[in-house]
């Protein structure tokens, strides 16, 4: 009888001691480079916890989960104006890191100001740069143009388009409520699709119609699904290795989000440009397009930069309004003040205008406080320090950090303001209470040459939008939406219903 071979036997026992040698010198290459970025790594001086310093993955767990504003705002709260929250990651809750990471620093410190991370931002599907992930030329180039569409002059100009949609809105909210004065409705389902009518018009010279359906467009739906995706996949940035693996063998649906999303924009443009600037009204193209020949833009510049207003523009706006109300509603007195200066002001709806909402004080304060309480992008925009660092708040950084300044961790943080979880307009009035709140450190927008070039269009908007609808309507928040900022956020809050009872008051 043949007695059986022992090779196989030996050849599955090397290849088992291969395999378990392998793996223990990755997790051995993993201790001692966890040890050398705690004790010796440049960024070892700052302060943060171990774990964070030694390891990225409570960072990239708090991404994943949607959790990093709170990560981040805890971690502030305990390290203090700088915090190492990842191996090679710092953030800032100072205010004069604005000044030093998006401005032009401090004349006579070593290092230069760091540029923005390209590599951390998505770039359009066409390939094209737009305002976002552009170098500093031709960023400059782009903004030249569009500044003219959000001039306070073509505002002016644009007032009536945003007076349409806001009215639309109160007539919609107004049908609901004919139909059933019992009835709950979702305020920050009605602020999305008014918004997204709005920027429809102004990028594309026509109406997304959603307020006349009460439905989505389902490219707006695309456009959500597509944000959250986008966050998840882009932790890939880290393991370079896998992120090509990962491209080479993703299948083809990964990518239908953003493609459906571009190429809605395309058509849009498209169909915008055969107008030429014959186009009634006002809207972002008939100033753009009145430059001269050779100052104007590519055709791809156009095509990514109105797929990027049609998020930029929308759902922030949307978001800072739903915010709003719930915060106002959660605190009765500030909301009773609000209504009263409101109705005050003016002795009809049709007298409320956007100059008109831009001179109430108490209302702007609301504004800004819940900017500042629910800012809509709660996280900071990752800039990369260069070749020869950067100075920041006095320190010197080394050389391939990266630097943010988180919005909601700097808002929501008692090392800028008192009570930095009430909702109190007052600090923005010259209470005295808050006479030290670091209010610098405040900018919901953005810092420098960069900053969002529709933040005077923004402001407009949403104190035209909330000032019709408290004038109208009397607002009750349901129990179901007691806790309704308690969200996750993937760039973009994951807002729940923001269910409401409203009651008529009569005064169309």
């Amino acid at each position: 009888m043949e007695r059986p071979s022992l090779f196989p036997s030996i050849r599955n026992a090397s290849v088992l001691h291969i395999l378990t040698a392998i793996v223990a010198f990755v997790f051995l290459r993993w201790i001692v480079r966890g040890i050398y970025r705690v004790y010796f790594h440049p960024l070892s001086k700052f302060p943060g916890p171990k774990f964070s310093a030694f390891t990225r993955i409570p960072h990239l767990k708090s991404i994943w989960t949607g959790k990093t504003h709170l990560y981040v705002r805890e971690l502030h709260e305990q390290y203090g104006d700088v915090v190492r929250i990842s191996p090679d990651e710092l953030s800032y809750a100072h205010p004069n890191a604005w000044r030093d990471i998006f401005g032009k620093g401090v004349k006579g410190t070593p290092g230069s100001v760091p540029p923005k991370h390209f590599v951390r931002y998505s770039k359009p599907a066409n390939g094209v740069e737009d305002l976002i992930v552009s170098d500093d030329t031709d960023h400059a180039r782009m903004r030249r143009i569009f500044s003219t569409a959000f001039s306070d002059k073509a505002l002016k100009q644009q007032e009536p388009l945003f007076m349409q949609y806001a009215d639309k809105l109160i007539k919609s909210l107004r049908d609901h409520v004919k139909e059933d004065a019992d009835a709950k409705l979702d305020l920050s389902r009605f602020f999305n699709l008014t918004t997204f009518d709005v920027m429809g018009d102004l990028s594309f010279g026509e109406s997304l119609h959603m307020l006349d359906s009460g439905e989505y467009d389902p490219w707006v739906s695309v456009i959500f699904e597509s944000v959250r995706k986008g966050i998840k996949l882009g932790l890939l940035f880290w393991y370079p290795v896998a992120a090509t693996i990962f491209q080479a063998m993703a299948p083809r649906s990964i990518s239908r989000a953003r493609d459906i999303h571009f190429q809605y924009a395309v058509d849009r443009v498209t169909k915008r440009l055969e107008k030429g600037r014959a186009s009634e009204g006002v809207d972002l193209w008939t100033l753009v397009l009145g430059r001269k020949e050779g100052e104007g833009l590519s055709r791809g510049e156009m095509d990514c930069n109105a797929s990027l207003f049609m998020v930029a523009g929308t759902e922030t706006t949307a978001t800072l309004l739903s915010g709003l109300t719930y915060l106002l509603l959660k605190n009765p007195v500030t909301y009773k003040k609000l209504v009263q200066e409101i109705r005050a002001a003016f002795a009809s709806p049709a007298d409320i205008n956007m100059e008109g909402a831009a001179a109430l004080p108490y209302l702007n304060a609301c504004v800004k406080e819940a900017l500042r309480r629910y800012p809509p992008v709660a996280a900071g925009l990752p800039h990369l320090t260069p070749s020869d660092g950067s100075t920041i708040c006095g320190q010197f950084v080394p050389p391939r950090t990266t630097v943010a300044i988180p919005h909601f961790g700097a808002y929501n943080t008692s090392i800028n303001f008192r009570d930095p979880l009430a909702f109190v307009p007052e600090r923005w009035l010259g209470d005295e209470r808050y006479a030290n709140d670091r209010k610098a450190v405040f900018q919901p927008f953005q810092y420098g040459t960069r900053d969002c070039l529709g933040r005077n269009m923004a402001y407009h908007e949403m104190r035209l939008i909330i000032s019709k609808v408290l004038y109208n309507f009397d607002l009750e928040l349901c129990p179901e939406s007691d806790n309704w900022m308690n969200q996750d956020t993937y760039i973009i809050w994951e807002k729940p219903p923001l269910m409401v009872k409203l009651k008529d008051r009569g005064v169309s």
